[in-house]
């Protein structure tokens, strides 16, 4: 990789942080660009080189955890919705559970909420707008995606498997010859 390449990762790498950073100290709204980029050591063309927006940089921070999701993942789209890759998807939500939790206090949960959509409509392909798949697809989601909020919420006590093993049972998922059955019972 050339050096201009590492010299943009790395300003990119200093906003993210200090984006965070500052998330922890007061409300998304009220961080202005030059306090972003005054945290982030980085200059203000800097900033515009790599972002429109604060809003772009979340968007960012997203897309970058879903790719590393994605990365890591070891299966096709006719096996991706199996009991394993649900454990997976909580437990990765589980340890990005901090930036997840404030996203979604600072109300911008619907941004993590679209991205899944976006993630999951490329894992399924294409397919007409009306069709029962697609809405399968934003049901499945969004209960994902709902049941993860308030077991990060809780505190996540429970282990991923647990709450995948009560998710894919809800879903007619199979749980049938895992490694990493559930122990827990739905009650």
């Amino acid at each position: 990789m050339d050096k201009r390449k590492e010299a943009n990762l790395r300003v990119k790498g200093h906003i993210a942080r200090a984006l965070l950073e500052l998330m922890h100290k007061k409300s998304f709204s009220h961080i202005t660009i030059s306090e972003l980029i005054q945290t982030a050591g980085v200059a203000r063309v800097s900033f515009y080189r790599n972002y429109d927006s604060k809003e772009d940089v979340l968007i960012t921070l997203i897309e970058d955890v879903l790719e590393q999701y994605w990365n890591a993942i070891d299966c096709d789209e006719d096996d991706y919705y199996t009991y394993e890759n649900v454990c997976r998807g909580f437990r990765y939500l589980k340890k990005y559970g901090d930036f997840v939790l404030d996203l979604y206090q600072f109300g911008y949960g619907s941004i993590l909420l679209e991205q899944l959509n976006w993630f999951h409509e490329q894992v399924a392909g294409s397919m007409p707008n009306n069709s029962i798949e697609k809405y399968q697809i934003y049901m499945y989601i969004g209960a994902l995606y709902n049941t993860a909020m308030v077991w990060i919420q809780n505190g996540a006590k429970e282990s991923a498997e647990d709450i995948a093993g009560i998710f894919c049972r809800m879903w007619g998922i199979s749980c049938n010859g895992t490694e990493n059955q559930p122990q827990g019972q739905v009650g």
